[in-house]
């Protein structure tokens, strides 16, 4: 793409995946604490057009198989560039890195140069930094911290129902073709980078890129938070894969995610709640399972029952699971992630939801859910106390060797699971059926 680069560019490799075993070094992930990517907009007069900058040792120079911090600021400047577009042009990085086959620091730094001024024209001047060094890193983590708070906070007073548009984004679409993040005033992007401000700033600086304009339309359920014209585009932008998504549930039709998501939220039948995990919990949950096991529920751009990939400042949001419930059904999460969003949690609860410290398995969690009285346990109790309608079919004692059940394949969905017995037959000398309610309705 580029002749003066010694390395492939290009959309082509957009989607290609590397495997631990083919690594050479990974920079950032689960556990390095302090990673970021920054873009800033400065005077035409601070910034060196074209300068690339390593603070600490390049690709070349780190040891295979290890893990190192990496944070990568973009500063740009131009006559009608404003703030508004930092986080714009900040998500564009990940993007753009994608395109690249292989390199080194120094390659990178001129493929996203190269990149960065041939799409958005508005860019007149850009510097690229590169920082590996650990002290460095640490010392600007942050400073990246407070701005990208600074952007949350400016989004959080604006309301889906005061706007006509929302936003879409396909940037994840190479990996999970069925997926389309749709990004409200009150539903951050998954991955977290896009607020509805940056959503609309980027449209129209770009409007035949990634991320578009979505007419919201008429409003079909208000509590699930499902549109019409968010249908309508879902279901063109997926070819169909998608045809409905209801935007404040992880049930039955909740919003697809790629893999880039902040968090999962997993639903325990064992307690009728949900449990949160963010990316860089090193642990297991508290039904047993780690990040990586939830997140392959959940990513793909597929719509699972009880699995929803989002973004922490999701949960900051009035909207956050408003059909299942909200915080009120909310009932184990790490302890880093409550710190983060405890001013968003309401006071009556935030007691009553465990973190890893409190409970490591299904039992633990009931009893300290059952000691808190935490809103669940009461459904509980409302299921316990109900006579279960039966009807009972006994099996003539001549025909005990025909199966009640006999099928090529069985499948059987229980806990965001599905288990499919094949050439099963299934013999009872009693059946008994009971009527359940729907675990799926709000609580």
């Amino acid at each position: 793409m580029f002749k003066e680069i010694p390395v492939e560019v290009g959309v082509i490799y957009e989607g290609e995946r590397i495997r631990r075993k083919n690594m050479q070094v990974e920079l950032g992930g689960p556990s390095i604490k302090e990673k970021f990517e920054l873009a800033k907009v400065k005077p035409l007069n601070e910034i060196e057009d074209g300068k690339i900058t390593i603070i600490g040792p390049d690709i070349k120079d780190m040891e295979e198989g290890k893990a190192y911090p990496l944070g990568i600021l973009v500063e740009v400047a131009g006559s009608t560039l404003d703030q508004q577009l930092e986080g714009v042009i900040e998500r564009r990085i990940h993007g753009y890195m994608n395109y690249i086959e292989g390199y080194s620091f120094q390659y990178i730094g001129k493929v996203l140069y190269k990149l960065f001024k041939s799409e958005l024209n508005i860019i007149e001047k850009i510097q690229i930094a590169f920082i590996t060094d650990p002290a460095k890193v640490k010392e600007l983590h942050p400073k990246a911290l407070q701005d990208y708070e600074a952007r949350d906070a400016r989004a959080r007073g604006l309301k889906d129902e005061d706007v006509e548009e929302f936003y879409g984004c396909m940037l994840c679409q190479s990996f999970a073709p069925s997926h389309v993040c749709v990004i409200s005033p009150q539903r951050y992007s998954n991955c977290g980078a896009i607020s509805w401000f940056d959503g609309r700033a980027s449209a129209s600086i770009d409007p035949k890129g990634p991320v578009f304009a979505i007419k919201r339309g008429e409003l079909i359920n208000a509590e699930k938070g499902e549109y019409a014209g968010v249908n309508e585009v879902v279901k063109k932008k997926t070819l169909g894969d998608v045809d409905k998504v209801w935007l404040y549930t992880a049930f039955d039709y909740p919003h697809t995610s790629c893999g880039c998501f902040e968090a999962v939220a997993f639903y325990i039948p064992e307690v009728d709640g949900f449990g949160l995990v963010n990316r860089s919990f090193k642990g297991t949950t508290v039904n047993g399972l780690a990040f990586s096991t939830l997140a392959d529920s959940t990513a793909g751009g597929r719509q699972v029952d009880g699995f929803h990939g989002l973004s922490i400042e999701y949960m900051r949001s009035t909207k956050f699971l408003d059909a299942d419930g909200g915080w009120n059904r909310v009932v184990w999460l790490p302890k880093e992630v409550k710190e983060r969003v405890k001013d968003f949690i309401p006071k009556e609860v935030i007691d009553k939801i465990a973190t890893e410290e409190d409970a490591q398995d299904i039992d633990s969690l009931r009893v300290f859910l059952k000691e808190k009285n935490h809103p669940v346990v009461a459904n509980w109790e409302k299921e316990a106390t109900e006579e279960p309608k039966e009807a009972i079919i006994e099996s003539p004692a001549e025909d005990f060797a025909t199966p009640v059940v006999s099928a090529s394949t069985l499948p059987i969905t229980a806990g965001g699971f599905r288990i499919i017995l094949k050439d099963a037959k299934i013999y009872a000398n009693k059946v008994i059926i009971k009527t359940i309610k729907d675990e799926k309705t709000k609580k």
